[in-house]
């Protein structure tokens, strides 16, 4: 069984090993694959293993011994997966592997644009602290929590991990997806309409597609209280970046955080670079170790369960 890993290096940084999946057959490993070497490295895998390689029909019809397509990501708008389905070939991803490390990211950059601990920490290294004549000093608004509502947009595994967080600090949850639920433990079931005019901060946590596309655009930021705390672990491309920068620009946004953009790594020219009261990390939420770690197992798990003729986490 020839096993092919084309971008692997995000997944495994040399602190891990693909020595189980070895075990099954005969592995190679790349740590990065451009285009034009995805069909020359591919074109004997019966087993394919990709992060963020493309895999459209074009591609595909020139891979005839492939039987089956692992991801190493949850989302598989990598792959053409109808044409891999009238192909009969098994498109498997890895689900709720990064939940924790998600939602930890999440609150991580809310704490920063209500407390700015970083940008606190980097004033002080530059001796405005020591500049000062009083025994305090702050160079923004410190924000309390409590008693803020927070409008998550999905309510899947992450948007609940954050929920569970917020209400242990005092927040109210709203939260919206397409498919009505019934309100929680921890979170309000709210139509966009009102999560938009209630919600201190949004944090956005919906997989990207024909619907979520610049979810948050002008009219939805014009919608939204003054102030806002806009923060997206999702994808990049659920907000309209130019929106969001005349916003922020304005004052309407008080504040962005996102750990993903629209393309990545950005061009130098993204909006949102350089803009005020704005946070941009480099798509690193999923990427603990013990992430990491979980992907590992259930990538191997997902292939070890196909050998086996009992495919799982199969997308279609």
């Amino acid at each position: 069984m020839k096993i092919v890993i084309l971008d692997g290096y995000t997944t495994d940084e040399g602190d891990l090993s693909w020595g189980e999946l070895a075990d099954m057959g005969e592995l190679s490993y790349y740590e990065r694959t451009s285009p034009d070497q995805v069909v020359e490295r591919a074109k004997d895998a019966e087993i394919l293993i990709v992060n963020k390689v493309l895999l459209d029909k074009k591609v595909l019809e020139k891979l005839p011994r492939l039987k089956y397509i692992g991801l190493l990501s949850t989302g598989y708008n990598v792959v053409d997966i109808e044409y891999a389905e009238q192909r009969g070939i098994p498109v498997c991803n890895i689900p709720d592997y990064s939940t924790k490390s998600v939602a930890q990211l999440t609150l991580a950059l809310l704490l920063e644009l209500t407390m700015g601990v970083g940008l606190h920490s980097g004033k002080v290294r530059q001796g405005e602290w020591s500049a000062c004549k009083d025994f305090c000093f702050r160079s923004q608004d410190i924000i309390e929590l409590d008693g803020k509502t927070v409008g998550l947009i999905g309510y899947g595994a992450i948007a609940k991990e954050v929920a569970k967080i917020a209400c242990a600090l005092g927040m109210k949850v709203l939260a919206y997806r397409r498919h009505k639920f019934e309100d929680d433990a921890y979170a309000e079931y709210a139509d966009l309409d009102r999560l938009y005019s209630e919600s201190d901060v949004i944090s956005l946590h919906c997989p990207m597609n024909s619907d979520s596309d610049r979810i948050i655009d002008a009219k939805a930021i014009s919608a939204m209280k003054d102030g806002v705390i806009i923060i997206n672990t999702a994808r990049g491309g659920v907000v309209d970046e130019c929106a969001v920068r005349s916003g922020l620009d304005c004052g309407k946004i008080g504040g962005y955080a996102a750990d993903v953009l629209s393309s990545e790594p950005p061009s130098v020219e993204n909006p949102l670079l350089g803009a005020p009261r704005c946070y941009i990390t480099p798509h690193m939420a999923w990427a603990s170790r013990e992430a990491r770690s979980r992907l590992m197992e259930i990538a191997i798990d997902n292939v070890r369960a196909y050998l086996d003729g009992k495919i799982k986490n199969c997308v279609y």
